[in-house]
């Protein structure tokens, strides 16, 4: 039987993939776990500031962005009333020695990470733990029903390097 050419393409492109499997050229990018619940202490005063923060380790080995849901579901809120809300990133590492970014500073939910932090690999650092951090006042001359409050503040990481 004779090779045609569609065959040795195939057998090719195979040994291709395949090299790059046995080589560990596979590139990965997750969670290892979810960020845990956040809980504030309660706000008893018209300027009294609730803070609270959770971690979780990104592993990769490449660059990516994080961006945040900028919807409503991320504003602390109770059936009745919301709170002034703001969340900032942090990173064990800054992306210059290690994998990192440079930290973030507080924005509203609504222009939190619209424009997305860049996360910078660095080779034999294939972990970084990001932590989100959560600040919940009064809006000025206003005072928040009492109640509980809740809100879900959503992370997506995606590629942008090798």
């Amino acid at each position: 039987m004779k090779l045609r050419a569609t065959h040795i393409t195939v057998a090719i492109i195979l040994a291709l993939v395949c090299t790059g499997l046995l080589m560990g050229q596979t590139t990965f990018m997750y969670w290892d776990s979810n960020f845990g619940p956040i809980a504030l202490s309660s706000i008893t005063s018209q300027s009294q500031v609730s803070e609270g923060s959770s971690s979780a380790t990104l592993n990769l080995n490449g660059d990516c962005e994080i961006s945040a849901d900028n919807s409503t579901t991320a504003q602390l809120s109770s059936a009745a009333d919301t709170l002034f809300t703001e969340y900032k990133l942090t990173f064990d590492a800054d992306g210059s020695t290690l994998t990192g970014s440079p930290d973030t500073t507080y924005e509203t939910y609504g222009q939190f990470l619209t424009t997305p932090v860049s996360v910078t690999y660095k080779g034999g650092d294939e972990d970084v733990v990001v932590t989100v951090h959560v600040r919940a006042s009064n809006y000025a001359n206003d005072v928040a029903d009492a109640g509980a409050y809740s809100a879900t503040q959503t992370l997506t990481v995606h590629w942008v390097g090798p």
